[in-house]
Parts: C-alpha cells; structure tokens; sequence
C-alpha cells in the first residue's frame, strides 16, 4: 500500500501552494533523521515547514522580494536559497538524494502512530521494511517483540496503527478539500465570466466532516449558457486547472479528475431549476437521502437529483433550493452539518432543531502559544491578529514544563510570562488578554504546576502530551484524577487524536464526562484541522450532560487562529448551540462561567491592586 502523495516534476512551471513547499521541507526533514543526521540540521527543516504552513500569504509572492522572506523567524539565507529551488522545479535536490537512498514509501511508515524516524531507519535496516504493508507483515510474524526497543506491546500497537493507516488511506483533511475547493472556484470563475452562476462545493465537505474522501462541486450555469456548446467550452477550460493529474471522465454535463495530491473531484454542470435537488443529493449523506427519499415516497413524491415530482414523474413540485424541497416534505430545514441521519429528520419534523452555533457567536479564543514556548509570534502579535478576527478577548496558553520538546516554561518562567502577559493587557491592546497556561496531566493524573502558579492563571488548560498508549482503565483513571484537581478548568484536545496520523487514545468517556459536569470542567473543540477533537459524536454527549464546550485553535502563529471556522463547523455537527459554548460570553461572563479556583480571590485582589 502506498499513499498517494505529493509528486514533484522536472520541468515545474506552475504555482506551489505554502502546503505543498512544506510538504517537501518535512520530508527532507524526516529522511534526514532517519538517515542519522544531526538534530539541529533536520530541525531547521521542520521548524521552516511549521512556519510554511501555518502562512496566510503565499511563499511565491514572498519569494519575488527575498528579503521579505528572511523576515519569517527562522528563515535565512540558506533556507531562501532551498525555496528558490523548490519554487523553481517543484523539489528539493537534497529530498531527491536521499529518496535515491531510502523509498518515498518509507514516509508513509513515519505516519504510523508509535513508530518515529529512529524506529523507522531500524526497521529499514533490519527488515528492508519500506511500506507499511511490509511493517504490518513482520509485526504479524511476531519479528518485532525481540527487537531492542519494540517489545510485544509495541508490535501489537504497530499492528493497530497499520489497520488505522489503512482506513484513512485516501482521506483528506477538511482544510485540505476547502483549499483545493476554492482554487477550483477561482480558476472556473476567472475565465468563465457570465456564463457561470455560482460553484458550490456538496459531499462531506459541505456536512463539515473532519474528513473528507472527495470532492464534489456543483456549477449553476447562468440563463444563455446552458446550451451543450458552452457547457462543453466550459468543461475543457474546468480540465486546465493546472492541479489536474489525471482526467477521468468527460461527459455531458460532469468531468471528473484526481489531482495531484490523490484527491478525485467531480464537477457537475447544473441548470438553475435543478440546483436545489442536486445540492441535497449530492450533499448526502446517503443515510439522511434515504430516509427522504422514503418519506417523500410515503407522500406521493420521487425525489432525486434534479427534482422533487409526483410520484410518476409527471408533474414537477420542487427543485430549485433545498428549502422548498425540505418546505414540501414537512420538514422545516436541515443544515448540511446534521444530515447523518442521526435524529435530524425526526426534530425538523416536530420543529425542535437547535439554534446551532454561529461562527459569528464566538467572541475569544482560548488556546494559543507564543515565542514565550513554541508559538511563531509574540503575545502582542498574537493579540493584534486576533482582535482582527473579531475577538475581544484571547487565553495565552504556553506549554508547561513537562513539555520540554516545546521549550515548556517552568515556575520560573511562567510567573515572568504572567506579569508579561498582565502588562500587555494593560497596555490599550484593544482586547482582554488571559493569563492562561497549556499544563500538562502528568501520568498519575497530578498537574504540572504547582497550586501556586496554577492560582495565578486567570485560565487553565490542561492536556496529555505523553503516556499516549496507557490501557483504557489506567487513562480513565488520570483523566479523572485531573478532573478533580480543582485548578482543572478546561481539558484540551482531550483524546490526542492527529487526523489520518495518529488514533485517539481511549478511556471511558461516558465517566469522564460525567466527572466534568460534577465538577464544572469544560471540553475543549480543538479548531485545528488536523486535531477537530472532540470529534463530533463527543460534544454532542457533552450536551446531553450539561458539560460546557470551549472553542480553540491551539494556535502557535498568527496564521492559525483563522482555524476557529473549523472548530464552530464541528461544535454545529455536535448540534451545539450559542448556550453550550462558554467563549460566546462576554470576557466577564465567561470569566465567571469557569470554574472557580482556590486563591481566585487574592488573585482577583491582587489585580484590582495594580
């Protein structure tokens, strides 16, 4: 099995976005560890792919003024010299090399959770094990229990990370589908001019799934333009698109393609009156279709892609929006995030779906890390971005100690960082800034900081970071055990999961819910694309309990904190509402909505004397 990844040419002559350029500084960086080099030279290529990344402006913009780029953090002559390459023929020579040396699928086997480049080169060594077929096989031939460094936990957990390699294979993130949606939008729409109406993205990005298989966009042909000669011009001007890896269908009304990072897109060519049956259809799910379909039969209705009409099909009843489709069938309208079949149709049929939560809703943000650990920006630059987002206020959550990989503050520092943090929120910012502090839940369940320090964060978050692979019965108990700390105010991203890299950790969630609602502890929805955790099914349990939901980024750059769309989007397929999330208080309110710590009144005493 190999995962389809980025593929670079030799004569590159179109655009790179920043994800791609980061893609190819981490895989230099990851051949280089596994081929034993120097931690400082394979650290300037990740930290150079993390700050890519993570950039709202393009790095070939950038590029065009090459002193603007020295300007990143991290960035110097060296590094400009290696993304002019790579802007140039679409590689990296150095990346090149060393995958003459190694195979491109040994990076697939790096996305196994628990098997980290040392192992990897290990394995490779030993086994010449360079896809993750190749580990699954000599784990299942018990060749690795005897291996210094693995042990039979170890293959066992390799074998479960296989199997979870092998669903998410041909998987993209949300954020990934959106951008490829949009590059898409702007290039049918340039060149289109009056003939197109609209182009709506449908399928599982639309439902906002934390991910997504492919990827389906529906063009609204304007009046005049709907005769098979424009829609055939329109078709091969959509199949320039210069991302196009291979064309798979051409037909009447729909061209389909992969692109190539592996993502196969259908675009389908609509005339107006169909757009609201085919927006439904191809919205999905097929769960939520189905029971439609069945009720609309029930009613003397067929439903399907281009209409709602009377059972023969002899007269047309509805299908230019979904609104009068839903109107038709006597139910009031669904959003796209709750069509899973899992209770909507019976609430939209009785008038009871929630209010669900709006981005606009969102006035702070909660997790967020600055140069003070491993954040790209300072706390004012952090401060300012956010305050253009719209937020009036913002928790600056830098690591712990424990953390030591992500510069993690100790008590030292972090009482240095708070009066920092409580100056700049004097200093007329324009927005409330928390002094807040990411502490991690250390093995037996205890906090990384000490009462102390923890009473004088106006915020607390807390999360794991090791001790990942505990047995459910032992992470219950830690979980638990930080829940009735009472410094214990939010926990974040609190099953650990990486989308499409690494499987939740497991514990009883159903108990530990239970404890937050006892003792006031909120969940955090991590916006970040690759986290979205809670997942969905999750934060909807949290509101049943009464189990309040926190909404962040977990922001280490300016860039970042535009994720905060991610994680509305996920809160919305958890059916949560305005009144579930605590940062759609005012900073005041939200203040007091948070559980209350001891020593919070000095704290707040020791404020007002200042």
């Amino acid at each position: 099995m190999k995962t389809v990844r980025f593929e670079t040419r030799s004569h590159y002559n179109h655009p790179m976005d920043n994800q791609q350029i980061a893609r190819i500084l981490r895989d230099t960086a990851q051949l280089l560890e596994i081929d034993g080099a120097i931690i400082g030279r394979y650290r300037s290529y990740e930290k150079a792919a993390e700050l890519i990344a993570s950039l709202h402006e393009s790095v070939e913009q950038l590029a065009k003024e090459p002193e603007k780029l020295k300007e990143l953090p991290g960035i110097g002559d060296r590094m400009v010299e290696h993304l002019d390459e790579i802007l140039k023929t679409g590689d990296y020579s150095l990346r090149q090399k060393l995958l003459k040396k190694y195979p491109a699928t040994i990076l697939d086997v790096l996305q196994l959770q628990s098997l980290g480049p040392k192992k990897a080169a290990l394995l490779w060594k030993k086994f010449k094990a360079g896809t993750v077929d190749d580990v699954g096989r000599i784990a299942t031939e018990g060749k690795l229990r005897d291996v210094p460094g693995f042990g039979e936990k170890s293959e066992q957990n390799i074998l479960k990370a296989v199997e979870a390699f092998k669903r998410s294979t041909g998987r993209f993130l949300l954020s990934r589908t959106e951008a490829a949606a949009e590059a898409l939008r702007a290039h049918i729409q340039k060149a289109a001019g009056k003939a197109v109406e609209s182009v709506t993205p449908a399928g599982s990005l639309r439902r906002g799934k934390e991910t997504v298989g492919d990827l389906d966009l529906l063009v609204t042909l304007a009046d005049g333009y709907t005769a098979q000669k424009h829609v055939d011009a329109l078709s091969e001007h959509i199949l320039k698109f210069p991302d196009i890896d291979q064309t798979l269908a051409h037909g009447e009304n729909k061209v389909s393609f992969t692109l190539e990072n592996g993502l196969q897109v259908d675009v389908r060519l609509l005339k107006k009156e169909n757009f609201g049956a085919a927006l439904l259809y191809f919205t999905g799910s097929r769960e939520h279709n189905v029971r439609l379909r069945g009720r609309a039969n029930e009613m003397g209705y067929t439903l399907n892609e281009y209409q709602l009409a009377t059972l023969k099909g002899e007269k047309h009843v509805a299908g230019r929006t979904e609104e009068e489709i839903y109107a038709k069938l006597k139910l009031d309208y669904i959003p796209p995030e709750l069509r899973e079949n899992s209770g909507e149709i019976e609430a939209a049929e009785g008038h009871k779906l929630p209010h669900l939560l709006k981005r606009e809703d969102v006035q702070g943000d909660l997790q967020m890390h600055t140069t003070a650990s491993d954040g790209k920006n300072s706390i004012e630059e952090m401060a300012a971005a956010a305050k253009a987002l719209g937020h009036t206020y913002i928790a600056i959550t830098d690591h712990s100690k424990a953390v030591t990989v992500a510069n993690g503050l100790d008590e030292k520092r972090m009482a240095l960082h708070a009066k920092k943090l409580r100056d700049a929120n004097d200093s007329g910012l324009g927005i409330r800034i928390f002094v807040g502090a990411e502490v991690d839940i250390l093995k037996d369940g205890a906090l990384d900081y000490s009462d102390e320090i923890l009473a004088q964060l106006e915020v607390v978050v807390c999360s794991v970071h090791s001790y990942m692979n505990l047995d459910t019965a032992a992470m219950t108990d830690r979980m638990l055990a930080a829940i009735e700390n009472p410094y214990t105010q939010i926990i974040a991203h609190p099953t650990g999961r990486l989308l499409l890299r690494r499987e939740a950790f497991t514990y009883d969630m159903e108990k530990v819910l239970d404890a937050c609602a006892k003792h006031g502890v909120a969940m955090e929805c991590n916006s970040y694309p690759d986290r979205l955790d809670l997942k969905d099914l999750h934060l909807r349990m949290c509101k049943v309990r009464g189990v309040k939901v926190v909404i962040s980024t977990d922001s280490h750059s300016t860039g970042n904190l535009a994720y905060i769309r991610y994680g509305v989007t996920t809160a919305r397929r958890g059916w949560l509402t305005k009144a579930d999330v605590l940062n759609t208080l005012s900073p005041e309110q939200f203040l007091q909505a948070l559980r209350p710590k001891p020593g919070a009144a000095k704290v707040k005493q020791a404020g007002r004397s200042r």
